[in-house]
């Protein structure tokens, strides 16, 4: 981890910002004494093999952490919800432990929308190539709209449709910099 908080991409070039509710399993989740909870029919993270399987045509795509679940849980304990093979490729979060001791920065990190939280990692990374998985549509600039696979919260990667979205900009995205 760098002297800033966030972990290092610098040989990671390719970033998928990842969303955990309404992508990898529907929206409905909350959390209690045990953990999280997924108050709808289905399991937690039943759609994550389908980004495995995904991913496995993209070995230089890296995942960085979107979700409210590293807030709430902290960076190690959400990562470790994730099947290995998804873990393996988890370089960081938009989110920081260390945002909690008074950031000036960061202070109205809540407040902020996922669009202004990934920005933010993508612009302190230098990222040029990276896309967003997320169900929250909401703030995105229309001129990064191209960035985000929206998720109907309800389906997620269950969606046909979506896992061609993501296969496709996928593709596109590694491509380009081949090019570059």
């Amino acid at each position: 981890m760098g002297p800033t908080g966030e972990f290092s991409v610098q040989n990671s070039t390719h970033i998928l910002f990842l969303d955990f509710d309404g992508v990898l399993h529907p929206d409905a989740v909350y959390l209690g004494r045990q953990g999280p909870t997924l108050k709808s029919d289905g399991a937690l993270f039943m759609w994550a093999p389908i980004l495995a399987e995904i991913l496995s045509d993209f070995s230089e795509v890296s995942l960085v952490l979107s979700t409210s679940w590293v807030r709430l849980l902290g960076y190690k304990r959400a990562r470790s919800y994730l099947p290995p093979e998804l873990q393996e490729r988890v370089i960081g979060a938009t989110w920081h432990s260390s945002m909690d001791k008074g950031w000036v920065d960061e202070i109205q990190w809540e407040g902020k929308t996922r669009y202004d939280q990934i920005c933010r990692y993508a612009a302190r990374s230098k990222l040029q190539h990276w896309t967003a998985l997320d169900d929250d549509a909401l703030g995105w600039a229309e001129s990064l709209a191209g960035k985000l696979i929206a998720c109907a919260p309800e389906h997620g990667l269950s969606s046909r449709e979506t896992q061609s979205e993501l296969k496709r900009r996928l593709g596109e995205m590694c491509s380009l910099s081949r090019q570059a």
